[in-house]
């Protein structure tokens, strides 16, 4: 057994830490916005994300939220079906479709966007003002990041390739 083997915790491993932060941040806000407005997780992260878009692809969201494609299309189809989004082809590329919110949407947003609000001031509560604003500008550094500044990703044998951690 290598020293790496005999050294690894799971407990301390950072891309296990973070994802199971990100789901129970995840689970726990949609527990504020499921039941009340009939959204899920994926749907809500289509409307946040057009929230601050005028008109956007699909390809942009499911990119910019770390979503599948499939993922991201079912959620767009549900949310046209509601009357939240309108989708229209690309005049330039008709395979692109760009999606926006409706009228309904917008106000269907400005609800949950103050209880999300709310649930993220309760989260960082956990934290003194000095401790939250650290966290912050730590995940923003490590987020702006993008993946060819990755530390010697193919010297260590990994791939570009997201993985599930």
């Amino acid at each position: 057994m290598t020293n790496a083997v005999r050294d690894f915790e799971l407990d301390r491993f950072l891309p296990y830490l973070v994802n199971v932060l990100a789901s129970r941040l995840s689970t726990e806000l949609a527990q504020v916005y499921e039941a009340r407005f009939a959204i899920t997780i994926p749907e809500w992260r289509v409307i946040a994300h057009l929230s601050q878009n005028q008109e956007v692809s699909v390809r942009e969201i499911y990119r910019r939220v770390d979503m599948d494609k499939a993922k991201v299309s079912r959620a767009a189809a549900r949310l046209e079906a509601r009357g939240i989004i309108a989708k229209r082809a690309n005049s330039d590329d008709r395979r692109l479709v760009k999606l926006s919110l409706t009228h309904k949407g917008r106000r269907l947003f400005d609800e949950i966007a103050p209880l999300a609000l709310s649930y993220e001031e309760n989260f960082l509560e956990q934290l003194s003002p000095r401790e939250a604003a650290t966290f912050r500008s730590l995940l923003a550094k490590l987020l702006a990041s993008d993946e060819t500044s990755a530390p010697h990703s193919s010297r260590h044998g990994l791939s570009k390739r997201r993985s599930a951690a």
